[in-house]
């Protein structure tokens, strides 16, 4: 097991969870928050990776504003509400520097292509996470935010 940056949330590993697929192993379960455009997790969301060989638990109450694609009216029409679950471990690293940035956003490229989404779908949102994240990522800790249950 491999302890994460912050005490009480965890990477774990073993040889089992090397040879196993990515996937998320719960279902995503979130609620509308206080602030427009925020969600929180009602129960934890585990996503098991092969580029981390082992699986992330984001805690309950993680507060999220899952995908946030431009609202220019096109990028939306084509990018908008189409990686929820696969946004929340990103945030989750982005918000916590558990991984570094380059990381983070392997495992979004990750998490999409494991929940079958289409290359239209995941190179864009992808390449829109490497170019345009980099200040996201660098103000990540001042937004990390854990609902008490």
């Amino acid at each position: 097991m491999v302890q994460g940056a912050l005490e009480g949330w965890k990477i774990e590993t073993d040889a089992l969870a090397v040879l196993m697929k990515s996937e998320f192993l719960t279902h995503l379960k979130i609620q509308e928050g206080e602030k427009e455009g925020t969600w929180f997790l009602l129960e934890p969301l585990i996503y098991r990776s092969e580029i981390l060989k082992g699986e992330i638990a984001i805690p309950k109450g993680f507060v999220t504003d899952l995908a946030s694609v431009p609202r220019v009216p096109i990028f939306y029409m084509l990018f908008g509400d189409r990686a929820h679950h696969e946004s929340i471990p990103h945030d989750f690293f982005y918000q916590t520097h558990q991984v570094t940035k380059a990381i983070a956003d392997k495992v979004f490229l990750e998490a999409m292509k494991a929940r079958g989404k289409s290359f239209g779908i995941y190179w864009p949102m992808y390449m829109g996470v490497v170019l345009g994240g980099r200040s996201s990522y660098k103000s990540g800790p001042e937004r990390f935010k854990v609902l008490n249950s």
